[in-house]
């Protein structure tokens, strides 16, 4: 058996750009451009980059609500994407998504013990005579009072909206979450109280975590393994104490130095990336990176690095290393 619950192996994912009266397809948009990486059993995989990079759409796309345009995503030993309908619907409820906003993925005309039950009653999860139990259990196990099971979402507070997000994951008894920014539209406090359950849970019931955010403190503390995005591709991946020790790749560098630090005493080393980030419908040749990074080299304007390990699992795609330094 492996160790991993998921594997992504080289996964694309284009969308067509089109133009004309016909709406001929002229070009894609390379949001996903061939990136690969494991998520182990009961282990958290944090996913981190700049807006616009390609994050969530890895998400969506690795739990098939948006079709692949390459590569393969392997789940508990199953080609996702080699699945028929009905073998996708069996395994749905094993592959779950907290999403970003708790406002907008709820319904407001559903009270919270349907839309966290909808999906426990549809793929039968616990007998007809032991659903609202289970509910209010569910409820109670991610903070909330079960005898608010009637509710409607307009009457909880921000960070009650994302527990019911999450209880609405984990009722399905689910192997692996997808969490794509769940703290972000959050004030601080809330965020660490979430951060702690989403822990909690994990430790509990040995959830897989594939952990979307931008922020890279948050990424800190939950993550066993970290992947750093930059406009499609990953430019770095380790394991996180490895990572924050040694950060190798120029963007990654870069993304450090904006983390910032409570004393006012400390001079922070900011590195400021020029210009804007490239378009992902026209890639630039060789390092997509090379347009914003200071120590461009001729080789990495014609040339794309090759994505390997440097050791201790440090896996890194820069002509920085290859040049010996």
């Amino acid at each position: 058996m492996s160790e991993n619950i998921l594997e992504v192996k080289e996964l694309k994912k284009y969308f067509p750009i089109k133009a004309g009266v016909i709406q001929r397809v002229v070009g894609h948009v390379k949001a996903v451009d061939g990136i690969s990486f494991n998520i182990k059993k009961g282990s958290t995989f944090g996913l981190v980059g700049e807006s616009g990079c390609g994050k969530t759409t890895v998400g969506r796309t690795l739990l098939r609500l948006q079709e692949n345009s390459g590569g393969k995503v392997v789940f508990d030993g199953k080609d996702v994407f080699g699945l028929s309908n009905k073998e996708l619907r069996k395994i749905r409820p094993e592959m779950q998504l907290i999403f970003q906003d708790p406002y907008s993925s709820l319904s407001p005309r559903m009270p919270v013990g349907e839309i966290i039950g909808e999906g426990v009653r549809e793929h039968n999860i616990v007998p007809k005579e032991e659903y609202r139990e289970y509910v209010m259990s569910v409820m109670e196990k991610c903070g909330l009072q079960p005898h608010h099971i009637d509710r409607y979402p307009h009457e909880f507070s921000g960070g009650q909206r994302q527990r019911i997000c999450i209880a609405r994951a984990i009722a399905l008894k689910p192997k692996v979450i997808v969490c794509d920014e769940p703290v972000s539209a959050l004030d601080v406090s809330i965020q660490a109280q979430i951060i702690n359950l989403l822990k909690d849970l994990q430790e509990e019931f040995g959830y897989s975590y594939l952990f979307i955010s931008h922020d890279l403190s948050v990424v800190e503390h939950i993550s066993d393994e970290v992947g750093v995005m930059y406009l499609g591709n990953l430019v770095e991946k380790a394991p996180k104490e490895e990572l924050f020790a040694n950060p190798k790749h120029p963007y990654t560098k870069a993304l450090f130095s904006a983390i910032p630090v409570p004393d006012p005493t400390v001079k922070m080393n900011r590195i400021v990336l020029e210009g804007d980030i490239p378009s992902p419908a026209n890639p630039p040749a060789g390092c997509k990176f090379h347009t914003r990074c200071k120590e461009c080299m001729e080789i990495c304007k014609t040339q794309a690095p090759v994505y390997k390990d440097y050791g201790n699992d440090h896996y890194v795609a820069c002509h920085l290393y290859d040049q010996g330094k």
